[in-house]
């Protein structure tokens, strides 16, 4: 099956999934699970094959731009879909598997960069990407639930119950579950930062210099958000914000610098 068949049927798998929860997000019994999940299994599985296809090369790892974004949106996806199992998470899961659609619709319409890398030469490198990759998803997702946690609080305070229903989590919840995921996506994020200082011989070189700073910048603000939380027992409004510039801070590190390397300066 062609690469770009899967791609499509991914990204019908993601648009079902979608519209699964849209159309019931608000409704007493909430979304039709079965059909919702169905959807994003089929799409995350399709997803996956299409990554494998992409990344994987005869001549080596093909790590370019669209590449990395699809594989950091299939992380997201997936470990949404599994905490939603457990936990309820009914308005992020529009979200995550929306802008999942939107990254098939960009594997197919836009066009494929090459950038090689051969990571059986290099072992600490592999750390270093695995670790940032998972560190970042799991901050992207605490930001999430920062947005979740905001809806659920403003409503609270507005007494607005009507918009309330059970497949929203409890307030503390969010908020508990939020923090899990900074702290461990900050702990990794370290010890990525900390893999790439000791064992990547150009972490210093100027190419690396922009994605070095915003990252460490990113991991200064969430682990001040962490001290903070821990300490003075930040959360709310102040928290959010930090989550925020972190996340920010990260994405600008690592695909700003590709975007415009790869996209700006080829189309000059």
């Amino acid at each position: 099956m062609s690469t770009a068949l899967l791609t499509a049927l991914a990204l019908i798998a993601y648009l079902v999934a979608t519209g699964s929860v849209l159309l019931r997000i608000f409704h007493p019994q909430g979304p039709h699970f079965k059909t919702t999940f169905s959807a994003a299994v089929a799409g995350l599985v399709l997803h996956m094959l299409v990554l494998a296809g992409m990344l994987f090369t005869d001549q080596g790892q093909n790590f370019s731009l669209l590449n990395v974004s699809s594989l950091v949106c299939w992380l997201i996806t997936m470990a949404v879909t599994l905490t939603a199992l457990r936990t309820p998470t009914i308005l992020l899961l529009p979200v995550v598997y929306g802008f999942a659609a939107l990254v098939q619709l960009a594997v197919l319409t836009l066009p494929h960069s090459i950038q090689l890398q051969h990571f059986e030469q290099n072992i600490g490198l592999l750390v270093h990407i695995l670790l940032a990759f998972i560190a970042y998803a799991i901050l992207i997702m605490a930001m999430l639930y920062s947005f979740q946690v905001s809806y659920i609080n403003n409503k609270l305070k507005q007494k607005d119950f009507a918009a309330m229903t059970r497949h929203m989590p409890p307030l503390v919840q969010a908020e508990v579950l939020q923090f899990r995921l900074l702290l461990a996506g900050t702990v990794l994020l370290g010890l990525a930062l900390l893999v790439a200082a000791l064992f990547m011989d150009n972490w210093l070189a100027r190419e690396n210099l922009h994605k070095n700073v915003f990252s460490l910048l990113g991991f200064i603000v969430f682990s001040v958000l962490c001290w903070g939380h821990a300490r003075k027992g930040w959360r709310g409004k102040t928290a959010n914000i930090l989550t925020i510039s972190g996340a920010t801070l990260l994405t600008l590190g690592y695909f700003g610098s590709r975007f415009v390397r790869e996209v700006l300066l080829n189309t000059l």
